[in-house]
C-alpha cells in the first residue's frame, strides 16, 4: 500500500486556471501530443505537453481555459519543457479537458 498524501502535499502542488495562448503538435514526443503555452497570470507563461490530440485541434485550444497542476519539477517531453500538468477526464474517446464553467482570471486558484 502506498503512503497517503496529506493536505500539505496538495497545497505544495496547487491547482490553477490558465489560458492557452499557443498550441502546436509536439513532433518529438513518442505518442501524439501538443505543446501548449499557458498564461497563468500577467507575464507568466508556462509550458505543458499534453496528450489531447484525439478530441482537440491546436487552433481550437487557443484562448481556452484549462485547469493545471503546478509545483512539479519541469520534465522534458520530446525535447519540450513541461512545467505543469493539464488536467482532463479520461474517456473512451480521449481526454476531455477540465475547465471552469465561467471565465476567471488566469492564475485563479482551484479549491
Amino acid at each position: 500500500m502506498s503512503e497517503s498524501a496529506n493536505w500539505d502535499d496538495f497545497e505544495r502542488l496547487g491547482l490553477r486556471v490558465g489560458t492557452i495562448v499557443r498550441a502546436e503538435p509536439n513532433s518529438g514526443a513518442r505518442e501524439p501530443s501538443y505543446r501548449l503555452w499557458i498564461n497563468l497570470d500577467e507575464g507568466s507563461v508556462v509550458q505543458s505537453s499534453a496528450k489531447i490530440t484525439e478530441r482537440y485541434r491546436p487552433e481550437a485550444l487557443v484562448d481556452r481555459q484549462v485547469v493545471v497542476v503546478t509545483g512539479f519539477e519541469p520534465l522534458r517531453v520530446g525535447g519540450f519543457r513541461s512545467d505543469v500538468l493539464v488536467l482532463g477526464a479520461v474517456s473512451d474517446d480521449g481526454v476531455v479537458l477540465l475547465r471552469p464553467d465561467e471565465a476567471v482570471p488566469p492564475g485563479t486558484r482551484v479549491a
